[in-house]
């Protein structure tokens, strides 16, 4: 995983920091590590032998760059011998990358505290890859595709990019290496998120990602901070976010510091002056660099937490002497004074930040409040830009109508307008309760929508209501008739009184003819009594029936209903076992995917061991070619001149630098030390040939077997030719030769 995602910078830093640690006495043998941590060293070597071999890598700009002061890459450990308490730490943090799910899950505490303490140089990119989950991004395919699109934003980055880091080695040359990365992701991440689009500040925090890695992955990272960090909402153009934080921070001081406090309202010195680029470049343009970064390694792991509790820090560390100054004197304190005050390193301020108190639950009650306060700010802003509206249109209309109107009648007009106005704005605010009124209703009448029934059940209620129509025609009709009979009747009441009314003057026949027609009439009237009670009765039946049908219709749904959720239950439980199938099975194959990864690793490494072994042997050959060939031309050499000629320049030589000893000694009045006694000359030849024996005047003594054209060798000078050994080549003898040295003769061995 570390080869993985590793960059130019942080590799070889690693790579030159782990041969530094492993090739001093003082460092833990090889033996000693895990295999694990021995094949992380093997993949950050080989890394490093990559990089120098590419040309497109950052490895110059990044020496540059360790020559800065300001750099984050510049470290006296990756050019020395690690201490133990740092290859600790380095091999910790090789197992936290190995495991580094494990780690998350199980270990989160302590990789917190470890965190910290500051992450490694040499660890810093991929350990902010994997707490932000940044590899493998799927927008990472879509780089290449995107620098080749055109930007709005592109003017305005160019414009930024030479403010970005001027001091810095990386980015202060125009058109460096540093700049055109720089742009390509600014511009990759405006096309991505075009509602963002470019904010000043973020390019530092672009450029701090690029510090560390390659532009790839610096563009992944910044998307995920973007996304998962808040940044995103504080880089909006409406900085919502960040008067969010304003508020938050305000609160904090005039909770813990409330002295302070009072102070700064005083003096008119608000939060935003000093504390927005603080959240804005997580102090990138704040705090020194390597602060800056520690900080930065914090905000990977922790969030926006941080910068609250460094900032607090900051304010309780400086107390007395802000209260001493005014404003302009506070806002020179804040740009001049604290970041010198972080030169020695920033454990003291991080430490101290960890003894601020901070509450999240009463940040997410302050973020509520603020989400109310700037609710109503914004209805309030609204009625005022619509109350402007009108009176602007209200001003135009009296200017057009006094241009119009004689002078005399204006007042009166005006005062009409004012009323009008009066009456406009009641009527606006009747309009609004009204339509307050119909919104309730609407969402009355949503939610009875939503508790009606289904389809099929709006079928078989419209269907009754059909029948109950249909009952009820048939009753109004029972009715009509009912009123027609009576007043029918009624009309035979009336003439039967008037018929008898002049009875007792008529005969007795008449008489019963006339109690005939009565009783008739009485009969009738029963008979319509009865035919009322009976179409009372029919309706009452009808009613019954409508209402036992209607009850029939309920309890049929219900059983469907109970049926339909009987079956939803069948459904999910089904579902959950396929479900939990479904998981075991990807449990399985999960556990079976790791194994093959881990084999195919495991290969992967046991691959490079071999790689680097084969490119050892190559060394030590390409070492003995190189030795050959020096050989070659000693042999050359002695091949073109006259071994005698030759031995007594050499002798000669000698006798030179004797003299030249014996002139320094005798400046410097050094004591007497041995001198020069003699030449070492060692001479390989190949193959059997006569041996023979060659001497001169001066006592020069040859006596190994050699020819003119094999011999080879090397010639060099000893102190003392007593101690020294000859040495011999595996086929070839030795060449001895005499040198007088002080009145007496040396064998030399050639």
């Amino acid at each position: 995983m570390a080869s993985q995602v590793a960059t130019p910078s942080s590799l070889h830093t690693a790579a030159a920091s782990s041969t530094a640690s492993l090739s001093s006495p003082s460092s833990a043998s090889p033996s000693q590590l895990s295999p694990d941590e021995v094949e992380l060293l093997a993949k950050l070597e080989e890394q490093n032998r990559l990089l120098e071999t590419d040309s497109k890598s950052l490895r110059s700009v990044n020496g540059s760059r360790r020559n800065s002061g300001s750099s984050l890459v510049s470290s006296s450990s990756a050019s020395s011998n690690l201490s133990h308490l740092e290859e600790d730490s380095w091999i910790l943090w090789g197992r936290f990358v190995n495991e580094w799910e494990d780690v998350r899950k199980k270990k989160d505490k302590q990789l917190k505290d470890l965190v910290r303490k500051g992450i490694p140089h040499h660890f810093r990119a991929i350990v902010w890859q994997l707490l932000c989950n940044a590899q493998n991004l799927p927008i990472k395919e879509q780089y290449s595709e995107l620098l080749k699109m055109t930007s709005p934003c592109e003017r305005l980055i160019r414009r930024d990019i030479a403010r970005t880091y001027p001091e810095h080695e990386f980015f202060k040359e125009k058109d460096s290496l540093g700049q055109e990365v720089l742009f390509n992701v600014m511009k990759a991440y405006s096309l991505v998120d075009r509602e963002v689009g470019y904010c000043q500040g973020s390019a530092f925090i672009v450029g701090l990602l690029l510090m560390q890695m390659p532009e790839e992955e610096a563009f992944c990272v910044f998307v995920k901070l973007m996304q998962d960090y808040r940044l995103r909402e504080l880089f909006k153009p409406s900085m919502a976010e960040l008067g969010l934080c304003m508020y938050q921070f305000e609160f904090m001081i005039q909770e813990q510091l409330p002295e302070l406090h009072v102070h700064f309202q005083a003096q008119s010195f608000h939060t935003s002056m000093y504390a927005s680029s603080w959240f804005l470049t997580i102090f990138l343009t704040s705090f020194p660099l390597p602060v800056a970064t520690r900080i930065f390694d914090i905000f990977m792991c922790e969030g926006l937490e941080i910068v609250f509790r460094v900032g607090m820090a900051i304010l309780q560390m400086n107390q007395a002497e802000l209260m001493q100054l005014d404003m302009e004197g506070m806002l020179q304190h804040f740009q001049k004074v604290i970041p010198h005050q972080l030169d020695s390193g920033p454990d003291k301020v991080i430490q101290a930040a960890y003894q601020v108190k901070y509450n999240a639950k009463k940040m997410k009650k302050l973020e509520k409040e603020y989400t109310t306060i700037k609710t109503k700010e914004m209805e309030e802003q609204v009625e005022i830009k619509r109350l402007r509206t009108e009176n602007r249109l209200l001003k135009q209309r009296i200017d057009t109508l006094e241009k119009k109107m004689n002078p005399r009648y204006s007042e009166e007009f005006i005062l009409q307008l004012e009323r009008e106005l009066v009456q406009a704005r009641l009527k606006d605010a009747e309009s609004q309760c009204a339509l307050k009124e119909m919104q309730d209703k609407i969402l009355h009448m949503e939610k009875r929508n939503a508790s009606l029934p289904d389809e099929n059940n709006v079928v078989r209620l419209q269907e009754e209501l059909i029948g109950v129509k249909l009952r009820e025609a048939e009753a109004l009709t029972g009715l009509k008739e009912l009123r027609q009979q009576v007043r029918d009747l009624e009309e035979h009441w009336q003439r039967h009184l008037a018929r008898t009314a002049g009875r007792w003057k008529e005969s007795p026949r008449k008489n019963a003819a006339s109690e005939l027609q009565d009783e008739l009439m009485s009969v009738r009237l029963r008979e319509a009594e009865a035919q009322a009670e009976l179409r009372e009765t029919r309706q009452r039946r009808l009613e019954l029936e409508t209402q036992n049908q209607i009850h029939g219709n309920q309890l049929r749904r219900a059983e469907q209903e109970a049926r339909h959720l009987q079956e939803q239950v069948q459904v999910l439980t089904n579902q959950n076992k396929m479900v939990h199938a479904e998981l075991q099975e990807t449990k399985r194959k999960q556990a079976e995917i790791e194994c093959k990864n881990k084999e195919e690793v495991m290969a992967v490494r046991l691959r490079e061991a071999d790689n680097i072994a084969a490119m050892a042997e190559l060394q030590q050959q390409i070492s003995e070619l190189e030795i050959q060939k020096e050989e070659g031309k000693v042999q050359g050499h002695l091949n073109n001149t006259d071994s005698s000629q030759y031995i007594r320049d050499l002798k000669d030589q000698i006798a030179d630098l004797k003299h030249e000893i014996r002139c320094l000694r005798g400046e410097r009045g050094l004591p007497d030390k041995p001198s020069f006694d003699g030449i070492h000359i060692v001479n390989h030849y190949g193959g059997d040939n006569d041996s023979y024996q060659s001497s001169d005047e001066d006592g020069v003594k040859m006596s190994p077997h050699l020819t003119g054209r094999q011999i080879r060798g090397r010639i060099t000078l000893h102190p003392n030719l007593e101690d020294s050994e000859s040495e011999d080549d595996e086929d070839g003898d030795a060449l001895q030769l005499t040198v007088p040295s002080n009145g007496s003769c040396k064998t030399t061995t050639v």
